[in-house]
């Protein structure tokens, strides 16, 4: 199955033509160890909330701006191997390519796919999404994904991704499961929506709020704690 690594973090705004020159180098060098898609989004609408957001999750300053990306794996073992042989690659290292950010704020994990629909495009917009979902609701959370992509498609959507955690690691700064306030009997969510284009986007998101579909729908997690937002892609593999 296909193995998703998810990452959010904070850059310096000032630092944007570095980030995207460290991530497209990184991807291709990845890529020789087995990697077989990347994308990175910087922010462009994100929300600051007052209890979950994605600038909370990665402790982003005033003048950073909070990334969001994804790699795509072949599998977990293609993504174990290859991770391993990452270390030992000095292209990957800070000589050679030093991170434009803090790395000690950079939120990661791995992840399973659990519901897809369409298919992805070369640049146009993306929703990203982080939530806790208590892990007893797996099936029923899966259901309800599933029968909302098809919603969103009509909107203008063209590929829509509900990654369940598989290995979200705790950090000693920042991590997925303190993004959301993840309980222990919680389980991480790492999803993203792509659009056309931000029109698009705006359209669909306007047409959603009006549409009496979702009118007093009960969602198997605590919607409170779902963080989200708006990103253009900068980078592809």
């Amino acid at each position: 199955m296909t193995c998703i690594q998810g990452f959010v973090g904070a850059v310096p705004t000032a630092n944007r033509a570095a980030f995207i020159d460290h991530a497209a180098r990184a991807v291709q060098d990845f890529r020789d160890h087995g990697l077989v898609a990347a994308v990175e989004c910087w922010g462009d609408d994100v929300p600051s909330g007052e209890v979950t957001s994605f600038p909370l999750a990665v402790k982003a300053e005033a003048d950073e701006t909070v990334i969001f990306s994804w790699f795509m794996w072949p599998s977990k073992d293609v993504y174990d191997a290859g991770m391993k042989a990452a270390m030992a690659d000095p292209r990957l290292g800070p000589d050679q390519n030093p991170m434009p950010f803090d790395g000690k704020r950079l939120i990661f994990g791995t992840f399973e796919p659990l519901v897809e629909h369409g298919a992805p495009q070369k640049g146009g917009y993306v929703d990203g999404f982080a939530l806790a979902v208590p892990a007893a609701n797996r099936e029923e959370f899966r259901k309800q994904a599933a029968a909302f992509a098809p919603i969103f498609a009509e909107y203008g959507a063209n590929w829509i991704m509900e990654c369940w955690e598989e290995d979200v690691p705790d950090g000693d700064v920042t991590d997925f499961r303190r993004a959301v306030q993840a309980k222990p009997d919680e389980a991480v969510v790492f999803s993203w929506m792509q659009w056309p284009d931000k029109a698009t986007r705006d359209a669909g998101s306007a047409r959603m709020m009006q549409d009496n579909k979702f009118d007093g729908m009960e969602m198997p997690f605590d919607g409170k704690r779902m963080i989200f937002g708006g990103f253009v892609p900068v980078v592809e593999l």
